[in-house]
């Protein structure tokens, strides 16, 4: 059986951190992007990471931010990963000597999956946002889009807990990554929605 990791990513609060731990997702996302409604500053990524247990990957998001602004907040944060979700060059991805995830955009009807590059990405992250745009819409993206690849793809955006099984059966990726799916309002994870995708993938993988 293939396992499918699971990303809660946009936790801004503790209590929903605790619950994403104890549910056993595999990695969380602290959103550092100003312009996001999940965005937090380094004292409450900290905090919440006080929360986060020893065996679940943080990582941290990051668009368009200069070098300086991301190694001021790698300084004080402990991430284990970082994920870049703008027109960030490799050279700035591979900068920080951390693993990083590249997010792809699929939203527009200009799809750069196929020349993205990024080779030394630890996986790309297909994610329904247009260019230049952040992500956590709660809109899909045309999953026929997505070709064959030899290394890992994490697929985002719009997914929740009554189409991550369809996600995983058509594309078997490496792992989903879900924000708005699982709220009951941006940047407010729901319990109950929480555990309804887990056991969604639970059971997609089983299948």
């Amino acid at each position: 059986m293939q396992r499918t990791r699971i990303k809660f990513c946009g936790i801004t609060r503790e209590e929903d951190m605790q619950q994403a731990v104890s549910l056993g997702v595999d990695a969380v996302g602290l959103v550092f992007a100003a312009n996001s409604p999940r965005v937090v500053d380094v004292q409450q990524a900290c905090t919440l990471i006080d929360r986060c247990g020893p065996f679940v990957t943080r990582v941290g998001l990051f668009m368009d931010q200069d070098a300086s602004t991301i190694n001021n907040i790698i300084r004080q944060v402990p991430l284990d990963m970082l994920q870049f979700h703008g027109n960030e060059p490799e050279q700035l991805c591979t900068s920080f000597g951390m693993p990083y995830l590249k997010s792809v955009a699929m939203g527009g009807t200009d799809t750069t999956l196929e020349s993205t590059g990024y080779a030394s990405a630890a996986a790309l992250l297909l994610d329904s946002n247009e260019l230049g745009q952040p992500g956590g819409s709660g809109k899909t993206f045309n999953w026929q889009k997505v070709p064959q690849l030899s290394r890992p793809i994490i697929i985002a955006g719009g997914l929740d807990a009554d189409n991550v099984g369809l996600a995983i059966e058509q594309l078997a990726p490496y792992a989903v990554d879900v924000s708005s799916g699982i709220e009951s309002a941006k940047g407010k994870k729901d319990s109950n929605k929480m555990k309804d995708f887990i056991k969604s993938v639970r059971v997609a993988n089983e299948r």
